[in-house]
């Protein structure tokens, strides 16, 4: 023959399959007409295409080995053409790489899924932190096989049909030529081996099932609606795989005084009108115990007195939030005519018998809007 197809991919004459693939993809990434465009390239990678078509083929190696045209029985359409055997799947894998190469046999052992439990906690238990001991159902590994999931004394064994690749393969003719595909082993499953013994105690799956306790360190600041991810604490993958990840949902009870916003916290405090005008110290309830708050004279409803530093701890940083309260004066619904009297003499020493009374702009009722919006306004 004329053509030197060996010198052409730079491989020895008794060079194996292997090696003269690995050969073609690399002059394949450097030839290829989209990565180098110049004509004489061109032409060479027209070389080397034909000259893997012959190779890469037993037969037509055997029949350009023993001096015979290869292509002389028609089973290909020569130099860039795409008739038999022409390598268009490995043009692929020489840019995009092998995909059948990377697959081989799938191991056993895979990641345990994760997991979330939900933990109810009081108002202080999320504002300080706590520690609490929690019950898990999960699965963990077999300690007869470690994970394996053959019986005691065995191990898997290598699959037969496949030898160990974990898939098989086919060629079949299309009108792009030969084709090669692969599909997992059918006898193994694609792990390239095959468990004959299984193991007793988890029945080849490599894990068992059981309820362990885990303490766990809460800390402060978590609020409703928390996770806290607990790393390799959830279930024992498949196989004896890694574990996956315990969360923790935080569910925050309803507190009966307090109400939580953010790191704040709230409360309403009602008084008699008379400590409200007159002042008072009142005690409190805080998450820090019992503590004495100044309500000042002349203290309107609806004013907020601030315990600064009284509220939650902020999670993962320094300080604390507020404990903000809510003053609400109470009227009296009833007076008996003693203080009925005392109210009116207080009422007519102020000026207050007959109040003029102090209004502000409110909300609008319906008709005074249309008749708004008649005028134009």
């Amino acid at each position: 023959m004329a053509k030197d197809y060996y010198a052409t991919l730079g491989v020895r004459r008794d060079a194996s399959q292997e090696e003269i693939k690995k050969a073609y993809r690399r002059l394949a990434r450097e030839l290829h007409p989209d990565v180098n465009p110049d004509p004489e390239t061109q032409e060479r990678f027209k070389d080397i295409t034909q000259a893997y078509e012959v190779l890469s083929d037993t037969n037509k190696r055997q029949m350009y080995d023993l001096g015979a045209d290869p292509f002389s029985s028609g089973a290909g359409a020569g130099a860039g053409g795409f008739g038999a055997g022409f390598p268009f799947s490995d043009i692929m894998d020489a840019f995009f790489g092998s995909a059948g190469g990377a697959r081989g046999p799938r191991s056993r052992a895979r990641r345990g899924r994760n997991a979330t439990i939900r933990v109810e906690l009081d108002l202080a238990e999320t504002a300080f932190g706590t520690t609490r001991e929690i019950v898990v159902d999960t699965a963990v590994l077999c300690d007869v096989c470690q994970g394996s999931g053959a019986a005691a004394g065995t191990h898997p064994d290598t699959c037969d049909m496949c030898h160990g690749r974990g898939e098989v393969s086919q060629v079949t003719r299309s009108f792009l030529g030969q084709v090669m595909t692969s599909r997992p082993c059918p006898q193994c499953g694609g792990y390239g081996s095959v468990i004959r013994n299984p193991c007793l105690e988890c029945s080849g799956e490599g894990r068992v099932r059981t309820r362990r306790t885990i303490k766990v360190r809460i800390p402060a600041g978590v609020e409703d609606g928390t996770h806290i991810q607990l790393a390799g604490e959830g279930e024992v993958g498949p196989g004896g795989g890694p574990p996956g990840d315990l969360f923790l949902e935080i569910a925050e009870r309803p507190h009966p005084i307090f109400e939580r916003r953010g790191d704040d916290l709230h409360c309403t405090v009602q008084i008699p009108m008379t400590a409200a005008a007159l002042g008072t110290i009142l005690t409190i309830e805080t998450l820090d115990g019992a503590e004495e708050i100044d309500v000042r004279p002349a203290t309107q409803a609806g004013q907020v007195i601030p315990l600064y530093g009284r509220g939650v701890q902020r999670l993962n940083e320094t300080g604390r939030g507020d404990l903000l309260i809510h003053v609400n004066v109470e009227t009296p619904a009833k007076l008996d005519a003693q203080q009925e009297e005392l109210l009116r003499e207080l009422a007519k020493l102020r000026g207050e018998e007959r109040p003029p009374g102090k209004f502000s702009p409110g909300q609008q009722g319906f008709f005074s809007r249309l008749r708004d919006a008649f005028n134009g306004r």
